[in-house]
């Protein structure tokens, strides 16, 4: 009976895709690519921790229709190899300990209602929504923590520059609503961009473009400091050959006239 029964739970099918569009619009694509990438990133010297985004979750052996898909969910105490879907009963039983669905037109009432709900009452210890296009979210960044069952806010700060965020107890960041550079230069009002931000460094935190980006920077400001430099030892070396000729002019003009009988010192 024991066998039946395991040979019908290695039977069951599990889909890895539901053959829908992965999401609705470029912001809300960008902005899950973008959390996910520095996620992994940040997490990648932590071998036992798993930041993925859009895939299948089944809790339920046996029960393909017991599953969740977050836009981003990270677990701890599982390693962060590449999988194809994540099996509850295969991971020892770890689920996501942060999710952060990126709220749209299409999944808002899913986003607020439905995976709450399903969320708490798989203890997923914190949830966060962001509205990339400020549309249907107020405010435009939410997160909760789990509290006996149930979701409680976490509370939307402001640091001294005026910028909004709300800290992850579990991640240790801080998800901060920051200004776009169109907004400072006085254009229209614009959603503001979510972006992580490790409090303890005060530092944001880069997807592998970014990175490059800064590391180009700084050869280049590398580059610019050793061209200086040289230039500099350019100029000393001219300057000591400067001085090299007048000392060898002086020597030939005191020789001529030592030739002539008279003493340079006395002229």
């Amino acid at each position: 009976m024991m066998n039946d029964t395991r040979l019908a739970l290695d039977s069951v099918f599990y889909p890895e895709s539901d053959g829908q569009p992965m999401t609705e619009s470029d912001a809300t694509r960008d902005y899950l690519l973008y959390c996910v990438e520095v996620l992994q990133l940040y997490f990648q010297s932590r071998q036992n921790v798993y930041v993925s985004g859009n895939l299948f979750i089944y809790y339920q052996e046996g029960n393909p229709q017991a599953v969740i898909a977050p836009d981003v969910f990270v677990i701890f105490g599982v390693s962060h190899r590449k999988r194809r879907s994540y099996k509850v009963w295969q991971e020892n039983g770890k689920l996501p300990s942060f999710i952060l669905e990126i709220t749209s037109y299409s999944t808002r009432r899913q986003d607020e209602v439905e995976k709450p709900q399903r969320y708490a009452s798989l203890g997923v210890q914190e949830y966060f929504q962001y509205d990339p296009t400020a549309d249907y979210l107020n405010p435009q960044l939410k997160g909760f923590h789990l509290v006996e069952g149930r979701y409680e806010p976490l509370p939307l700060e402001s640091t001294s520059e005026g910028i909004l965020y709300i800290h992850s107890p579990v991640l240790r960041l801080d998800l901060q609503l920051q200004m776009p550079v169109q907004q400072k230069l006085g254009i229209v009002p614009l959603p503001r961009e979510l972006r992580f931000y490790d409090p303890q460094t005060g530092l944001k935190l880069l997807t592998r473009q970014e990175v490059e980006q800064v590391r180009e920077q700084i050869e280049r400001e590398r580059d610019l400091a050793q061209q200086e430099r040289d230039l500099a030892q350019q100029e000393r070396d001219l300057a000591q050959q400067e001085r090299d000729l007048a000392q060898q002019r002086a020597e030939r003009l005191a020789t001529r006239l030592k030739e002539m009988g008279l003493n340079p010192d006395e002229i």
